[in-house]
C-alpha cells in the first residue's frame, strides 16, 4: 500500500479497478483547511488522463507492472507474434493492443511489452530507428533555401516528412516518438 502523500511521477497504484500512474503530482497546504496532495493519474489500460485531489493519508494498493524486452518476429493476418530472447517463448498481440505503435517497427526489432497481472496491455517501440525511403518525389537542386519538407514512405509502410535532399534507397534515423525525421543514416 501507498499514501498519496508518498506519490512520485511514474507510480501505479490500482483505484477502483483502474490502474493508474501518477503523471503529475503537488502537495497543496492552504491557509485553512487540510493539506491535500493533487494529481493528474493516467489509465494505463485506455490512455484516459483525469485531474483528482487526495488527503495526503488515503492509501493505495500499488500496481506491479512489468516492462519486457521482446522481439518482433512476423505480421500473421491481424496478430504480431513477438519472442522472448531469454526463454524463446512467443506471444501474439492484436491490433487493439499494438495501436500504432509498431508503424516504425520492423521484423527482428527490439519493443518493450508491458504487462499487468500477466496480460500484455502496451508495446514501446525503441526511441529512434533506421528505416529505408521506398516511395518519395526526387528533390531539385536549388530548393532547400526554405528548409521546405516532402512526404517520404519508410520500409514499414508508414509515411514521414523528410527534407527536400532525401532520396528513394537512403536510410533516415526518426523518432518513433514523434514520427519526425532526425537525420541521415
Amino acid at each position: 500500500m501507498i499514501s498519496a502523500s508518498e506519490f512520485r511521477n511514474g507510480i501505479t497504484i490500482e483505484k477502483d479497478g483502474s490502474v493508474l500512474e501518477v503523471v503529475e503530482f503537488q502537495h497543496v497546504k492552504p491557509g485553512k483547511g487540510a493539506a491535500f496532495v493533487r494529481t493528474k493519474l493516467k489509465d494505463i489500460i485506455n490512455g484516459g488522463v483525469t485531474e483528482t485531489s487526495f488527503r495526503p493519508t488515503e492509501k493505495f494498493p500499488q500496481a506491479r507492472i512489468e516492462k519486457k524486452e521482446y522481439q518482433y518476429l512476423y505480421l500473421d493476418g491481424d496478430l504480431y507474434v513477438f519472442m522472448d530472447t531469454e526463454t524463446y517463448d512467443q506471444i501474439s498481440l492484436g491490433k487493439e493492443i499494438v495501436g500504432d505503435s509498431m508503424k516504425f517497427v520492423v521484423e527482428n526489432d527490439m519493443v518493450k511489452v508491458s504487462s499487468y497481472n500477466g496480460s500484455p496491455f502496451s508495446i514501446e517501440p525503441p526511441m529512434f530507428v533506421e528505416l529505408e525511403i521506398t516511395e518519395t518525389e526526387p528533390g531539385f537542386k536549388g530548393n532547400t533555401a526554405t528548409g521546405a519538407t516532402k512526404p517520404a514512405i519508410v520500409e514499414t509502410g508508414a509515411q514521414v516528412m523528410v527534407p527536400l535532399f532525401v532520396n528513394i534507397g537512403d536510410k533516415i534515423k526518426i523518432d518513433t516518438r514523434t514520427g519526425e525525421y532526425l537525420s541521415r543514416a
